[in-house]
């Protein structure tokens, strides 16, 4: 028998063991091994419970008709949103099966754009602790802040530091809403089980004056830490992490403003496992989309011409990619394939003339052209067959920019990637009328079908959700010390190759989520072997068959019976 069936025949049987408790008291307050009504008679008389339940016995699977009946009455979405939460608190394997087979409901609940709200609301509906808080307060000790974590074998950590929450800014301890959710996600859609995730806002103070004066925020009441002292601290948490959870654990940085991702990024990308979804995980999606949208519009990516509204972490990190699955293609070097990616950022067009002022992540994008000062302006003189908006400002494709698209493209693929609804670039009604229905479109939110001239247009959701959960399993499950460049490439080919025919019949670009969990296995498995053919992987020997070993590996929330 190989010591990978052995791990995995240890890992079946360590879950076929009755829970760790004595009293049935305490297990129905805890979410992990509460099962509510469905305990059954035998459960009830072995565990303590009998007197302490309504005598009635309801499956898990009238339980989720209950809660989804329930849910449907709310009309406010942060509502919703508060009672998921909840139900995650005291019932956890309810609360991902609730997920995963109403995925393409909920996911607008838990993730964006609901969440965005919730950030923002936090302090007046924190009900517990659903992840670690470490501030200025507690440097020099971090060690023991992750050591009173409860669990032990963490495989993915999101961490955020709170200063651009979506399009929403700085929401400083109030961002906990999105590592919660993500790694939520990575549950429901990828498998990684729960007790492996950990979710860790660091707090440094904001410059929101707004929460700063509010009497309910939960975080410092001091401005935002700077510099030395800033990065001593996460200097400071990084290697906290690696001590205490060893080399293999996926931090993923997320919702970090832009000065700090990228640097950070590129600080502990060589001697730690990072990730950083705003940069890496944006931009695999984004390829997988324009991959696939391909299929529908023609050519190759080396035929195509893009255009970017926003020049921060999303807007570079997908051009870059796009840069090197162009180079990986055609065997041209990187930088000739970034000239035929341009980005617009605050000040207008990126070109060479303004490059001395320019932050070094926007430098390599400064390419000989007239400077020019609207998106209109250089929608007309480059003449994009791509346009992508990452710019965090609604409304900002306007009928004049989309009308110059559709003017000289047949299918003008436009996605407007910016979170949540209220700042994306356009609507997938104002894409597909104001191109008569000849865009090729998708979104960061979702937004619904729009019928123009007689023809149902389903928008795609460029979502990030689609990619960090499967790559996340991937690395976990190769045992990956570092994440390469190649892995987000392998995880994009993953993603498109699943868009089939059918889809693409209904102007779909992606994927239902109705199957994310088969999708996140896939990807996975490609993302996997790419760790193995790069030395990255260190949980030897490789599997033969990766996307069975992967669903194999998967966390699945259906209730066990307690002996």
């Amino acid at each position: 028998m190989t010591k990978l069936k052995q791990s995995h025949d240890l890992t079946i049987s360590l879950l076929l063991l009755p829970p760790p408790f004595s009293s049935g008291y305490t297990l129905l307050r805890d979410p992990r091994h509460n099962k509510g009504l469905a305990f059954s008679e035998a459960e009830r008389d072995a565990h303590y419970l009998r007197g302490l339940l309504p005598p009635a016995h309801a499956s898990q699977e009238l339980q989720e008709k209950k809660i989804m009946h329930n849910m449907r009455q709310y009309t406010v979405p942060l509502h919703r949103y508060i009672a998921m939460m909840d139900l995650q608190e005291r019932n956890e394997r309810l609360f991902y099966k609730l997920l995963i087979d109403n995925v393409e409901e909920l996911l607008p609940v838990v993730y964006t754009p609901t969440v965005g709200e919730a950030c923002q609301k936090y302090g007046s509906i924190y009900r517990r602790p659903q992840g670690l808080y470490i501030s200025l307060k507690d440097k020099g000790k971090i060690l023991e802040v992750l050591k009173n974590w409860p669990e032990r074998s963490i495989q993915v950590i999101v961490v955020t530091d709170g200063e651009r929450i979506l399009g929403l800014g700085d929401l400083g301890c109030q961002g906990m809403g999105i590592p919660v959710g993500k790694l939520s996600l990575y549950t429901a859609l990828g498998g990684v089980r729960p007790s492996a995730c950990l979710p860790i806002t660091i707090d440094v103070g904001t410059n929101n004056e707004t929460l700063l004066n509010d009497e309910f925020y939960i975080g410092l009441r001091q401005k935002r830490a700077t510099g030395q002292e800033y990065h001593e601290l996460l200097e400071e948490f990084m290697t906290a992490v690696k001590q205490n959870y060893g080399e293999k654990v996926l931090t993923q940085f997320e919702d970090f403003a832009n000065h700090n991702a990228f640097d950070l990024l590129a600080k502990y990308s060589k001697s730690h496992l990072v990730f950083n979804d705003d940069i890496q995980g944006t931009a695999s999606v984004v390829l997988a989309g324009l991959l696939a949208a391909l299929k529908v519009v023609g050519g190759t990516l080396a035929d195509h011409t893009y255009l970017f509204l926003g020049a921060g972490e999303a807007g570079t990190g997908i051009a870059d990619l796009i840069a090197l699955e162009t180079s990986k293609h055609t065997e041209t070097p990187i930088d000739d394939c970034r000239k035929k990616i341009w980005l617009v950022d605050s000040k207008g067009l990126i070109v060479e003339s303004r490059k001395e002022s320019l932050q070094h992540f926007k430098q390599p994008w400064a390419h000989e052209h007239e400077p020019l000062k609207t998106l209109l302006e250089a929608v007309e003189s480059i003449k994009p067959t791509v346009l992508i908006g990452t710019s965090g400002v609604g409304r900002t494709f306007t009928k004049e920019v989309v009308e110059a698209m559709a003017s000289f493209n047949e299918k003008p693929v436009i996605f407007a990637l910016s979170n949540p609804t209220s700042h994306s670039e356009c609507t997938a009604e104002d894409a597909y009328t104001w191109s008569q229905g000849r865009a090729v479109f998708a979104s960061g939110s979702p937004f619904d079908p729009v019928e123009y001239d007689g023809k149902l247009h389903v928008p795609g959701q460029s979502n990030n959700a689609y990619v960090f959960p499967g790559f996340g399993l991937g690395v976990v499950i190769s045992g990956a010390i570092r994440v390469h460049d190649d892995m987000l490439l392998a995880a994009s080919e993953a993603l498109a190759e699943q868009v089939t025919d059918e889809h693409f019949a209904k102007g779909l670009i992606f994927p239902p989520f109705t199957n994310i969990r088969t999708i996140s296995a896939r990807i996975a498995a490609k993302v996997a072997a790419k760790a193995y053919e790069l030395g990255l992987a260190s949980r030897l020997p490789r599997p033969d068959d990766l996307v069975k070993y992967a669903q194999s590996c998967m966390y699945t929330p259906t209730y066990r019976s307690y002996r």
